[in-house]
């Protein structure tokens, strides 16, 4: 299935977690927290501001960014687990 999604929004899929810390130790799954960055699969048009003019967004897909904890709403497409959130709860983009 293809999500598109709309306006200044995006599609994004968490990184995958760490099961072990360097020094071995496993990390049960209620310990775990949701991790904070993910890989944009694909992005809305851009933002309409109110004199009608279309702002491109700087987020582009392929991109490795970071978002706040609660940031998005989570969604499943084909069975994998992902988010969809607006440009400005974007915290920063990975080099």
């Amino acid at each position: 299935m293809n999500v598109r999604p709309l306006q200044d929004r995006l599609l994004v899929r968490r990184v995958e977690e760490v099961e072990k810390t360097k020094g071995g130790i496993i990390i049960p799954d209620s310990a775990k927290e949701r991790p904070l960055e993910g890989n944009v699969i694909s992005v809305g048009a851009g933002k309409r501001l109110e004199d009608g003019t279309l702002v491109a967004l700087d987020v582009k897909a392929g991109d490795r960014i970071l978002f706040g904890k609660y940031a998005g709403t989570e969604i499943k497409i084909d069975g994998l687990d992902h988010i969809i959130l607006r440009e400005d709860e974007v915290l920063g983009v990975l080099e």
